[in-house]
């Protein structure tokens, strides 16, 4: 075969062999399909779009190229649960505790974010000393004796996503469904776990802008689950605003400790216990909404993260530390009426700039920097009332301030977000 004669196939619009797949991904990761050809094929893929048949020989060819976790030696139903990315997105934070403390293994691994969307490691590198990088012993062993661990990708897992990822991002190839769904279920089916929750982000903050292809996306990646035998649901949840207040690592962290503490707002709280159901539901585990929120606000799912820093080497002092930022600037309403729109793009981005976001992989973040919500879409806010605090460890420049408030909307009618928009089984 020839990697030109393959991509001219797909340039076409004709359909590749589970063979032609297998042979393009397989030398690819082995170096013997240049970058330049694959940065061809994947431009003829964003153009051409791919079958059902297509994405999963796609997607199974890519876990071949890596070594795939045997969770086989844990009891029960394993767990997982991937979201596609988001602003102020601390999720997995609570979520993977939250459904560990009904004894139901969770053992997820997570990314970096990139640009206006965070990740759940560097939220969790905000905590001193804890370690993101296990081997998969130490990985399953803490799972074992703990029920829960959240540590970083492998090296060893799944070597063309990661190759195919990074030059998707420099070739504007990143959201192409075939190419987000083969990436996101590869790493899910490597990881081991036998059921899997997928948040799918849709809105002005997420990959996905408008609900049509967020469903188109939600079902490809449940279909690809149920052809290799994992139990998966999708949600698609609203990311037209930033999630709960937070955006920010430390502020995240800090924002998750008060809901599992029973403080935090009770849209967020709500929204993440329907989560946690359809996650224990994947696991054979019927519970009521009551049941689990108890969890989550009488301590029981704090208990179980505070045990899963310590494992992993956190500081538990330092884990309560508020922000060490050495500016905070408020930032009040103008006008009096309903919030109607706080857009999540734009105030990741004004966090990136912060430093609480990286614009490229190799730039450092601080991670005491972010915004924090007073008032969100639906709150009403008099003239002067405080919408949000700024977090930074340099002097708040005037066009942050000027960007905040031209981002924030105020008018006479309310609006209250749905956060579950869709649920995909």
């Amino acid at each position: 075969m020839r990697a030109v004669d393959l991509i001219q196939k797909k340039r076409d619009g004709k359909e590749l062999t589970t063979e032609e797949i297998s042979w393009l991904i397989s030398n690819y990761a082995q170096g013997h399909v240049p970058d330049y050809q694959m940065s061809a094929l994947a431009m003829a893929i964003y153009f051409q779009g791919m079958s059902v048949n297509e994405i999963r020989d796609l997607t199974m060819s890519m876990v071949k190229t890596g070594e795939e976790i045997d969770l086989s030696s844990l009891v029960g139903i394993k767990t997982d649960k991937h979201s596609t990315g988001g602003v102020g997105d601390k999720v997995t934070l609570i979520l993977a505790p939250l459904v560990a403390s009904f004894d139901v293994p969770v053992a997820k691994m997570s990314g970096r974010g990139l640009g206006h969307t965070g990740g759940t490691l560097d939220k969790l590198e905000s905590i001193k000393g804890y370690q993101i990088d296990r081997s998969q012993e130490e990985f399953i062993q803490q799972v074992k004796d703990i029920g829960v661990s959240v540590i970083g990708q492998s090296d060893q897992l799944v070597k063309a996503d990661k190759l195919l990822y990074a030059l998707r991002d420099v070739t504007a190839t990143v959201d192409i469904i075939p190419l987000i769904a083969s990436s996101v279920m590869s790493k899910k089916i490597a990881a081991g776990a036998d059921s899997i929750l997928l948040d799918v982000t849709v809105g002005d903050g997420a990959f996905m802008k408008n609900e049509a292809d967020a469903e188109v996306l939600s079902r490809t990646m449940v279909d690809l689950g149920k052809e290799v035998g994992r139990k998966t649901v999708a949600v698609m949840t609203n990311m037209s605003q930033p999630l709960g207040r937070a955006v920010g690592n430390r502020l995240e962290v800090l924002e998750a400790l008060d809901i599992m503490k029973g403080q935090g707002r009770e849209d967020v709280t709500h929204f993440i216990c329907e989560l946690a159901q359809i996650m224990l539901e994947l696991a054979g585990r019927e519970e009521s909404l009551e049941t689990v929120r108890e969890h989550l606000v009488n301590g029981q799912a704090l208990k179980k993260f505070e045990e899963m820093v310590a494992y992993q080497g956190g500081d538990l002092e330092d884990l309560y530390r508020p922000s060490q930022a050495a500016f905070i600037t408020e930032v009040r309403a103008e006008q009096e009426g309903y919030i109607t729109a706080l857009p999540a793009l734009e105030f990741g981005l004004i966090a990136m700039r912060l430093g609480a976001g990286r614009a490229v992989k190799t730039d450092q973040l601080d991670y005491e920097a972010g915004l924090v919500f007073e008032k969100k879409v639906g709150d009403y806010v008099n003239v002067g009332d405080l919408v949000l605090t700024i977090y930074s460890n340099r002097v708040v420049e005037e066009t942050v301030l000027q960007d905040c408030q031209k981002n924030i909307t105020i008018g006479s009618e309310q609006k209250i977000p749905k956060e579950i928009l869709k649920v995909i089984t």
